[in-house]
């Protein structure tokens, strides 16, 4: 019953009419964009995994560095 009366409130308010609205703009604006094949994805895949696991060593290198300066020497 609540769920209805919302329906109805946001009915009288022209929400429900806007919200069609957006949903169908948005359809008509992903009809204009490019997908990428299944050989672009996997490439940008592999790409990103590559960036990810060296900016992890890099943090990785760092942090022990700094640990050694701070802790190891007491700078």
């Amino acid at each position: 019953m609540v769920v209805a009366a919302a329906f109805g409130v946001l009915w009288w308010q022209g929400q429900v009419t806007r919200l069609a609205g957006y949903i169908r703009e948005t359809r008509v604006e992903l009809e204009k964009c490019s997908w990428p094949t299944w050989e672009e994805l996997k490439g940008s895949t592999i790409l990103v995994t590559i960036a990810i696991a060296l900016l992890g060593l890099f943090t990785v290198g760092v942090d022990r560095v700094l640990y050694y300066i701070f802790i190891v020497l007491k700078f």
